[in-house]
């Protein structure tokens, strides 16, 4: 395999990987806590904003675009084995629980808020707030340790690389 190929892949994987990481940890330890002191309104309306102009191509390509850069970069490790291949099949793992957390759990609730409606007529906004936050807040914390977790695994990676 080219060793060119190889490097790529991995380099590509650990930055798409950390960039999903840094994103969800953003909103850990800033965006959800600052949107907890805000008023129902507030808090949904920004919610479905930000659910709105998330989906573009800066997003989704780092996202959905580890998968398969982390395929490639365990599949390139698979003649060598040892720890770099371990690392990175435990990247992609990791990665995997974060795209399923957010496939199953947040989208569907981003989805149930955005079916809430305009945020100005909702009638119980209080009601909206209380299916959403706390679960989103949740399943957002699993998905910011899975994809932490699947960045330091390839850091580990390319630690281990043997070029």
């Amino acid at each position: 395999m080219n060793e060119s190929i190889r490097t790529a892949a991995l380099a590509g994987a650990t930055l798409t990987t950390g960039l999903t990481a840094g994103l969800f940890f953003a909103y850990t330890c800033s965006v959800m806590p600052g949107l907890a002191a805000t008023d129902d309104r507030t808090l949904i309306g920004t919610m479905q904003s930000i659910n709105r102009k998330i989906l573009n191509g800066w997003f989704l390509g780092a996202f959905l675009g580890a998968v398969p850069l982390l395929v490639v970069a365990a599949a390139t490790h698979l003649g060598r084995g040892g720890p770099t291949l371990a690392w990175t099949a435990a990247a992609l793992a990791c990665h995997l629980v974060t795209v399923g957390v957010t496939l199953g759990h947040n989208v569907p609730l981003n989805d149930r808020l955005e079916a809430a409606g305009p945020v100005d007529r909702i009638a119980d906004p209080a009601a909206v707030r209380g299916f959403f936050e706390a679960a989103w807040v949740r399943g957002n914390l699993v998905r910011t340790l899975s994809s932490v977790a699947a960045f330091a695994c390839l850091i580990a990676a390319l630690a281990t690389s043997r070029g």
